[in-house]
């Protein structure tokens, strides 16, 4: 727990109005000294400090106290129970847009429109509006996002071959042919961890049916076996059934972890020329092999289908208010403003879909490439199979986790769909 309580002295005050850039300049702050905020969210360890930071330039405007209470495990739980016993947070961070929902529909959450709309309209893109609203009234601004629509890529593989970067899939296809034409294996997937598979199938299919039938899906209003389910498996047949295509084969793909699958193009020699991955994974190529992220390993959005705009499945945390008081509504909409996402943006870990935010404060161009992806997304969707039903989509071995690893092995999309209807009937 944390709190900070700072008084300021005039020539300070105007000092950080400077500092903080015409967003925040252009607010008239509150003076809430003497005023307690309270706020709950899952951050701790390097995220918590992070977050601090950002916490201790609204307490410099405002004079108010913050206290930060990280919560890692059980968050829906801790909040619910504090709503019951009437002493709910000001302010929580929510990690996806189905708790928003629950929680605005039994009455835990204060609509915001009035508070921070505008910010929103200005600095976000509609997709995030739209994530941020129940029934028709906006509960959230998405502080902090990950981008897990991204192919990483060997660079210089690219230039030996004469590849140039695609951005749609029939292009990918066509880069991938003339790479194995020069013997050299398209594609790495850390198969092992079967959430890479889902991902693959959850950006396909994104892409061909849009984001309206990819939330009937969540919501199983349409089965497994809808024609754009089936054409997904189309498209993702096109890389998964191929094993030559695969670097280790079937067996070297389900053997494979995201780490492992994800540094093997740019290992000395490289055993594949690119990886699905996300903006994440950046870590795993810095620490596990010697190529220079922005150079030797770069990536480029996961490629358009039919024309499909530009898309991200990934993840992210909604910023709502739970207590309708004057430091919870000055606080949130300091959190919708470009100077909240830049502080922490600067110290790294984090990237934000606020278009308000300058680009340059990122610590590389490779963070800030993913934080310009999910400023420009037309289509937002979180991790399908975080949002189905838990034994469905996220237990290993069974659902959507065990049925993707058996597409690896058995690419008959007869089957593969037929089996995931009947464990979702079973899981809804």
């Amino acid at each position: 727990m944390m709190k900070l309580n700072i008084r300021v002295l005039t020539l300070v005050l105007a000092l950080l109005v400077v500092i903080v850039g015409p967003v925040a300049a252009a607010e008239e702050w509150p003076n809430l000294a003497g005023q307690t905020v309270n706020v709950i969210a899952l951050w701790s360890g390097e995220e918590q400090r992070n977050f601090e930071a950002v916490l201790a330039e609204f307490s410099a405007l405002t004079g108010a106290e913050v206290i930060y209470s990280p919560t890692p495990e059980n968050l829906a739980t801790v909040l619910g129970t504090r709503v019951e016993g009437g002493n709910p947070p000001d302010i929580a961070a929510l990690p996806n847009p189905g708790l928003v929902q629950d929680f605005a529909r039994r009455g835990f959450l204060v609509a915001i429109d009035d508070i921070a709309g505008d910010l929103v309209d200005e600095y976000y893109a509609p997709v995030w509006r739209e994530l941020g609203s129940v029934d028709g009234k906006l509960y959230g601004v998405w502080y902090k996002a990950a981008n897990k629509s991204v192919v990483w890529y060997n660079t210089n593989i690219f230039a030996e071959v004469g590849a140039e970067v695609p951005t749609t899939w029939e292009e990918m296809m066509e880069v991938a042919e003339m790479i194995d034409f020069y013997g050299i294996t398209p594609f790495s997937t850390g198969g092992g961890s079967s959430w890479v598979l889902t991902d693959w199938f959850e950006n396909i299919y994104l892409r061909v049916a849009g984001p309206e039938l990819y939330d009937q899906l969540v919501r199983h209003e349409i089965p497994w076996t809808h024609p754009t389910v089936i054409e997904a498996f189309e498209y993702l047949k096109q890389v998964l059934g191929r094993a030559e295509w695969l670097a280790g084969g079937v067996e070297g793909t389900l053997e494979a972890n995201h780490p492992q699958g994800i540094i093997k193009p740019f290992l000395d020699p490289p055993q594949a020329a690119m990886a699905y991955g996300a903006d994440f994974s950046v870590s795993a190529i810095q620490t596990e092999t010697k190529a220079v992220v922005g150079e030797d390993a770069l990536f480029f959005p996961f490629p358009s289908i039919n024309d499909s705009p530009q898309a991200v499945v990934g993840g992210g945390d909604v910023m709502v208010m739970m207590k309708d008081t004057e430091g919870a509504r000055a606080l949130l909409r300091f959190l919708a403003s470009p100077r909240a996402a830049e502080i922490w943006a600067s110290r790294g870990g984090i990237t934000s879909p606020n278009k308000g935010v300058d680009l340059s404060v990122y610590p590389n161009e490779i963070v800030a490439a993913s934080a310009k992806a999910l400023q420009e997304a037309e289509w937002f969707r979180f991790d399908l199979s975080d949002l189905v039903p838990q034994e469905f989509g996220s237990t290993a071995g069974t659902g959507m986790r065990g049925g993707f690893q058996e597409f690896v092995r058995n690419p008959d999309i007869e089957a593969i769909t037929r089996q995931l209807e009947e464990d979702a009937q079973k899981a809804y």
